[in-house]
């Protein structure tokens, strides 16, 4: 990489035939030190777009590259918080896949709202949920700015995602809260509980054990 960036007639920002840089391909194999090379000269776009407005950040923070994330929020010219074209932030993409270590990263930063949904409704906090991600979960819960029980668009909160797919430490990480409805049905009136069961997900003898529940 120092030889080849040492000529003049080496462009080190040339996209290939799909768009993507030579930095594209660092930041997506989490290669800091090649990240750093290219970062350090003025003709490297450091916010160049791949795909659907998706940035260098956008892919280290999916991929859980913890040394790249920081790299890149270390500079003033990267936005931490700039959504792609389904509005999903790196934080909301770090949360999907489960990287504790990069969300706590991008959450260090006052710039980056730790709630913000995707267009679907879907939060950071939600997609955790999704996917069955404790640790993630833990870490978004402990912020004041995060709320529980935001619904997508669909009206479905991240217990009732959780509930669904069977993810019983999630469930009950946050039946453990005061401010988490676990009878709160979708836009189509099924409840978290019958979501569980149609599902014969594990979390439903935990739901069961609820006072406040109707199972009916």
């Amino acid at each position: 990489m120092k030889l080849l960036l040492g000529r003049d007639d080496v462009n080190p920002d040339k996209p290939c035939q799909s768009g993507k840089t030579p930095l594209w391909w660092a930041v997506k194999n989490g290669r800091e030190g090649i990240v750093k090379l290219l970062l350090g000269r003025d003709d490297v776009n450091p916010n160049q777009l791949i795909g659907n407005n998706q940035t260098p950040l956008y892919w280290a923070a999916s991929g859980g590259h913890e040394g790249v994330v920081k790299i890149l929020v270390g500079r003033g010219d990267v936005n931490p918080d700039g959504p792609g074209n389904d509005d999903e932030t790196p934080l909301w993409w770090a949360a999907f896949n489960g990287h504790e270590g990069v969300v706590k990263i991008l959450l260090e930063r006052g710039d980056v709202n730790p709630d913000k949904p995707d267009k679907y409704g879907q939060t950071p906090l939600l997609s955790a949920a999704l996917n069955g991600h404790e640790g993630v979960l833990n870490v978004l819960l402990e912020r004041d700015d995060v709320s529980p029980g935001k619904p997508d668009i669909n009206g479905r909160t991240p217990i009732w995602v959780a509930a669904s797919n069977g993810h019983a430490g999630v469930v009950k990480i946050l039946l453990g809260r005061d401010n988490v409805n676990p009878d709160n049905p979708d836009n189509y009136g099924q409840m978290p509980l019958s979501s569980a069961v149609f599902n014969g997900r594990a979390g439903v003898r935990m739901l069961l054990g609820l006072d406040d529940l109707s199972p009916n």
